[in-house]
């Protein structure tokens, strides 16, 4: 009879620890802390505002691209939170009249959030607005987009994310989209 009631107490016990974790894991502090940071809040919005961009989505190409590590550097060579190209971030320096620019520039915040939504807002405008083939031309290059585009009859109105044939770009719009979403969930209140 002792083990009998040693075994309840301790499985009585162990699904309590598993429902406290369980609690604390989907909890919004441990979400916000561990799982969805929100770092550079105030250069998220001040950019992402500017240039007409939701600041959740900037949140969530940042947490796609580097997970809010500054230095974070790809196999390709992309640089900083928002993992810009060098000639991209050449390119955007003097579309934004950005003197002096240097590559090292791409891994501080300020510039890196700077030039990332205004390449994204320049590749919204050029894709009217449809988020998911701008942010697949993010990722996968405004070219390949296009030409999917004319090869596929995509229009305008492309939503359906599985007919992205690079499953890297694929998996990367749902993946910043889901972020989008975890974002707003926690944080737009």
């Amino acid at each position: 009879m002792r083990i009998r009631t040693w075994f309840k107490v301790l499985l009585i016990g162990l699904l309590l620890t598993v429902a406290g974790i369980y609690t604390a894991y989907t909890g919004d502090w441990f979400q916000k802390k561990f799982m969805y940071p929100f770092l550079y809040q105030e250069a998220i919005y001040t950019y992402a505002l500017e240039q007409d961009i939701d600041p959740f989505l900037v949140a969530g190409v940042i947490k796609t691209e580097s997970k809010f590590i500054t230095e974070a550097r790809s196999p390709k060579g992309a640089l900083g939170l928002m993992q810009i190209m060098p000639d991209t971030g050449r390119w955007i320096a003097e579309q934004l009249n950005h003197e002096k620019f240097m590559i090292a520039d791409l891994t501080d915040p300020d510039i890196n959030i700077r030039f990332g939504t205004w390449y994204l807002a320049s590749l919204k405008k050029e894709f009217h607005d449809n988020e998911v083939l701008y942010l697949a031309a993010y990722n996968g290059g405004r070219g390949n987009v296009k030409q999917w585009m004319q090869r596929y009859g995509w229009s305008e109105d492309f939503a359906d994310i599985k007919q992205i044939p690079f499953k890297e770009t694929r998996e990367y719009v749902e993946k910043v989209m889901h972020n989008k979403k975890r974002y707003q969930e926690l944080y737009g209140r």
